[in-house]
């Protein structure tokens, strides 16, 4: 169908094992940073990340035809 656009937005909350505060406010940005890359390289737009000391929080907004599980995925 010509002319056709859609968009998804997706909000992604995670947290580390067991809950613990692992993320550290001395790397937290580079946490943020290796996050983005991941994104960048899947060829999907990051809105938003945040990383608190025991989870994640993540607005991203991907293609129609990828699946969350491709984004996750590990190379």
């Amino acid at each position: 169908m010509a002319n056709t656009y859609t968009q998804i937005y997706i909000q992604i909350v995670f947290a580390v094992k067991g809950r613990k505060c692992f993320i550290k406010g001395d790397f937290r940005e580079d946490v943020q940073k290796y996050m983005t890359g991941i994104i960048k390289n899947k060829k999907q737009k990051l809105f938003a990340v945040y990383c608190m000391p025991d989870h994640v929080h993540m607005l991203i907004s991907i293609k129609p035809d990828v699946s969350l599980i491709y984004i996750g995925k590990r190379y």
